[in-house]
């Protein structure tokens, strides 16, 4: 049986502008997983810190007796324009998530899944955490579970369009199917290796 995993990357770091005076940074999540406990096995989400705030105070409240890992301390000083404090916040973003991802019972959370695989606010997460929206939490991991499907009507449009363009990318390699093979024998060729 495959030992389980789960990849989190916290990467990426972009300057999003709220209004004339403040701007914040938001930064990708990037989810690789073969568990279980996962609606889908990859997924990527962006995500800013006061979200990370909210999901660290929504699994504390939840999991009482878990010491829940720190955040990186919230800087009065933190300037989105320093590389140095952006770089610092975004390794404490992942470690953070790495610590939780470790933990059986916080994964049991369907706050954390939501957290991590849709572009849902903190206000969407916590009406479908309760039961008070018309999808459930994995509909909602399925329907918003990547950066571009906000809106699933506006998607299957972006669908038809990449697919389009993906056959005109393919056609210069060599043949649709072997770019696909290609990719499956590099894994296999790793994960044989490591076994060894």
């Amino acid at each position: 049986r495959l030992q389980e995993f789960v990849t989190v990357l916290v990467r990426d770091p972009r300057t999003q502008k709220e209004d004339s005076w403040h701007s914040y940074i938001d930064y990708e999540i990037f989810i690789h997983t073969n568990s279980m406990c996962f609606t889908r096995k990859t997924s990527c989400v962006r995500r800013r810190f006061r979200e990370f705030v909210w999901l660290r105070q929504r699994l504390q409240s939840n999991a009482v007796l878990i010491q829940l890992p720190e955040l990186p301390s919230k800087t009065p000083f933190f300037n989105v324009n320093n590389p140095h404090h952006v770089d610092h916040r975004r390794q404490g973003l992942q470690e953070f998530l790495e610590k939780i991802l470790q933990n059986a019972l916080l994964l049991s959370d369907s706050r954390l899944h939501l957290f991590l695989q849709t572009q849902l606010s903190p206000e969407d997460m916590e009406a479908c955490v309760s039961g008070q929206t018309k999808y459930s939490v994995a509909d909602a991991i399925h329907k918003f579970a990547s950066l571009n499907r906000r809106f699933p009507i506006e998607d299957e449009e972006r669908k038809k369009e990449k697919n389009d363009a993906d056959s005109d990318s393919e056609s210069s390699s060599s043949g649709l199917g072997h770019s696909d093979d290609s990719i499956s024998r590099g894994c296999k060729a790793s994960s044989a290796s490591e076994e060894s």
